[in-house]
């Protein structure tokens, strides 16, 4: 996998950053405190955890085939004080809901998360090394099956 980031001292940004992918997209960073032009390296991290775990907790439950209608992965994260400021506390939070009229398994849910927590997310198997990481499951106010 390769990636790079670019800056320039022509960019009107003097805090603004191109990151390119191997596979030709493109995202701006931008570490001024307003974020105008888009999110900081920190946040990206954060992003790129909620989407790996994401894939990996959809294909789970649509393979066990459960009515699966949404689901939608946040984080809160503390930093280190200290330089460097890496994430040392991360709670992701699993809002999981199901198709109207259905509901999901209790054991399915839970585990899809510890299936992507435990062996598939590379995103999560690296933040663990310098991060306590919690998991958390909302069924949006439904009670799942068991």
């Amino acid at each position: 996998m390769i990636a790079r980031s670019e800056w320039t001292n022509t960019d009107p940004n003097s805090c603004g950053y191109t990151a390119h992918s191997e596979s030709g997209h493109a995202l701006r960073f931008d570490t001024t405190p307003e974020h105008l032009e888009g999110p900081t390296p920190m946040e990206v991290v954060l992003m790129a955890l909620c989407g790996c775990t994401s894939v990996d907790v959809v294909g789970i439950l649509k393979k066990k085939r459960q009515p699966l209608a949404s689901l939608t992965v946040s984080t809160t994260a503390e930093q280190r004080q200290e330089q460097p400021k890496y994430f040392n506390k991360i709670k992701l939070t699993y809002t999981v809901r199901a198709e109207a009229g259905t509901q999901l398994s209790r054991r399915a849910v839970e585990s899809a998360v510890a299936l992507s927590k435990d062996k598939y997310c590379s995103v999560s198997a690296m933040l663990e090394k310098a991060a306590e990481i919690e998991f958390v499951i909302d069924y949006d106010g439904v009670e799942p099956l068991p």
